[in-house]
């Protein structure tokens, strides 16, 4: 059968009408967006791997580290400088509670003292009768502190002329009690009790 037109003609004209330009184009669009996602992916591939071996070489630095603290660690070392320690902190401890202690007892003293030494300015170098007379009350009182100062007993003024606070210290207990005296709350009788049972 022959055609009324020649092959090569009519195959042209066929290949004109379908107009493949557009469809090379989005090909070739296609094959730059997968040669750039390619590209992309390499270097995302080559920092992943990149921070991979960073985090490797941390890994066996901590691991090293670890395995060398616990190759150096001595759990009976360990406890016997926490016994020692402890054993610092108590006698510190009492040290400071004794030193607290006598530094009451002194500040006590020292109190009377310049109580004393006032009185003895008022009354001037020579005094006289009323002087002396109220000097051997005062002496009589002070001997009385005195000695309850040796049991352990200081009597002490606060706010007034009167002595309204007692402190109680045991030095075998390491005990410290402070009593205010309360003048009709209590007897003599009650208060003198409960300095004899604490002391």
């Amino acid at each position: 059968m022959l055609l009324d037109e020649d092959p090569a003609t009519l195959i042209h004209h066929t290949v004109g009408n379908f107009n493949i330009g557009p469809d090379k184009a989005a090909v070739s669009r296609i094959n730059d967006s997968l040669s750039t996602l390619e590209q992309a992916r390499d270097l995302r591939m080559r920092e992943a791997e990149s921070a991979l071996k960073k985090l490797s070489r941390t890994l066996t630095t901590l691991h090293n580290n670890h395995s060398d603290t616990l190759a150096s660690h001595s759990s009976t070392q360990h406890a016997s400088s926490i016994s020692t320690l402890d054993s610092q902190k108590f006698r510190i401890a009492k040290s400071a509670s004794d030193l607290e202690i006598e530094t009451e007892r002194i500040s006590s003293q020292l109190a009377d003292l310049q109580a004393r030494l006032s009185e003895l300015e008022l009354q001037g170098p020579e005094g006289g009768p009323e002087t002396a007379r109220r000097g051997l009350v005062e002496d009589e009182i002070t001997l009385k502190l005195a000695v309850y100062r040796g049991l352990g007993i200081e009597v002490e003024k606060e706010g007034g002329e009167e002595y309204n606070k007692v402190v109680v210290r045991n030095g075998r207990k390491g005990d410290v009690h402070i009593v205010n005296l309360e003048p009709g709350k209590f007897s003599r009788h009650f208060y003198a009790n409960y300095f004899w049972n604490t002391v």
